[in-house]
């Protein structure tokens, strides 16, 4: 009796030791510090010479761990990388609009380089805008190096026309945007339905000034907070034409990320037009104010908009790329939005990352409103590197 208890017990034993409760025995591997290196470099605009921040920088290893960082207000980075052969992956916004990749190898407490000419940031968005009189945003687009099709008023009539881009810009004073009542899309009510199934359906727009009848009605005979006509309810915005020509300082740049990636946080902004629309009222749970003077909302921008009766239709380039934005979970407990190959969400669904941006609660695309822009004589001080942000992260 006492022999069979002994090999009873010298059993149990054994099985601790070996099964340890029918989990899979530890790799050694898995207890040894992954060896790393440094990779350096700066990103670019495609023009080559315009520095960007704010972007981030990231490779991704055999497990789907992501090693990332953002590059500095003067577009220098370093990243520590897992050694051996990567990819270095350098985007802005959600990584759909704006991206680029690079081979790397890492080497063991070494520091690779990245040449200039391999970390300009490419374009893969298709992006329009309707030419206005007041507002040249393009003007800004095209000084980075990147492409913009001009698309008329009447072409937002058309869904068909609008489906096929990424990014719509609606400058203030819009051609044939008369603003008398007779030409506006509270008379043309398929822009606002077009406008609204483009957005829910991931495509961004940004409007400036008077272009806040794109989003919520009205001409200049009639306030914008007595009237709604737009896609979106007076709940959420309304703006009143009152605001008169000056000079706002000491403004404040009011989105840390902006911020740094600008490289300020307060500056002055010169408004030289006698009539623009000031934001009246707005849902701060609906919208994120990214500029601001004083309590005053001077840029804003939400992704949580979305039509429930929209129709489900593809929008832009981001599918034909076999991309996907992801929210990735790091190892340190936080979590940043990247593209990533649609191949690869298999694994990185695994360890509980989610489909779409960290920060949305839809799969909608980008709303930016400004009252500020790109005036006509091209005089807007460090407003320019806010509106060269705004571009790079739609």
């Amino acid at each position: 009796m006492k022999q069979n208890y002994l090999f009873i017990m010298l059993c149990s034993l054994v099985l601790l030791v070996n099964c340890k409760g029918g989990d899979d025995p530890i790799n050694p591997e898995d207890s040894k510090t992954i060896p790393t290196g440094t990779i350096e470099g700066k990103v670019f605009a495609k023009n080559g010479t315009k520095p960007i921040g704010g972007a981030i920088v990231f490779t991704i290893d055999s497990k789907n761990q992501v090693y990332h960082t953002y590059s500095n207000a003067d577009g220098t980075f370093s990243l520590t990388a897992p050694e051996g052969n990567s990819t270095l992956h350098i985007q802005t916004g959600n990584g759909l609009n704006f991206r680029t990749e690079v081979p790397v190898t890492v080497k063991k407490n070494e520091t690779t380089s990245v040449a200039d000419k391999d970390s300009k940031l490419n374009q893969i968005a298709k992006i329009a805008y309707v030419e206005g009189s007041y507002d040249e945003i393009e003007s800004i687009i095209t000084s980075l190096g990147y492409t913009a099709t001009e698309i008329s008023y009447q072409d937002l009539k058309n869904f068909n026309t609008i489906s096929q881009y990424d990014i719509i810009f609606l400058n203030c004073g819009s051609r044939n945007f008369n603003y008398s009542g007779t030409n506006t899309p509270s008379n043309d009510l398929s822009i606002y339905s077009n406008l609204s199934t483009f957005i829910t359906n991931g495509g961004s727009i940004y409007t400036s000034d008077w272009a806040a009848a794109y989003l919520v009605g009205g001409d200049k005979n009639a306030p914008y907070c007595g009237v709604y006509g737009g896609f979106l309810d007076l709940t959420k915005i309304c703006f009143n034409t009152n605001g008169n020509s000056a000079m706002y300082n000491n403004c404040s740049v009011s989105n840390a990320a902006m911020a740094s990636a600008i490289g300020f946080s307060t500056l002055d902004i010169q408004y030289d037009q006698p009539l623009w629309q000031k934001i009246q009222h707005y849902d701060p749970s609906f919208w994120e104010v990214l500029v601001q003077k004083d309590n005053e909302p001077l840029m804003i921008r939400t992704n949580k908009y979305v039509d429930t009766t929209a129709p489900k239709t593809p929008v832009g380039t981001s599918l034909n790329n076999n991309q996907m934005t992801i929210c990735h979970h790091t190892a340190n407990g936080n979590n940043i939005t990247i593209t990533i190959n649609q191949n690869a969400w298999n694994a990185h669904q695994a360890h509980g990352d989610y489909v779409g941006s960290c920060s949305a609660t839809t799969s909608s695309g980008n709303i930016y409103y400004t009252t500020f822009h790109n005036h006509a004589s091209g005089n807007i001080g460090k407003s320019g590197p806010i509106l060269e942000y705004v571009i790079l992260n739609l």
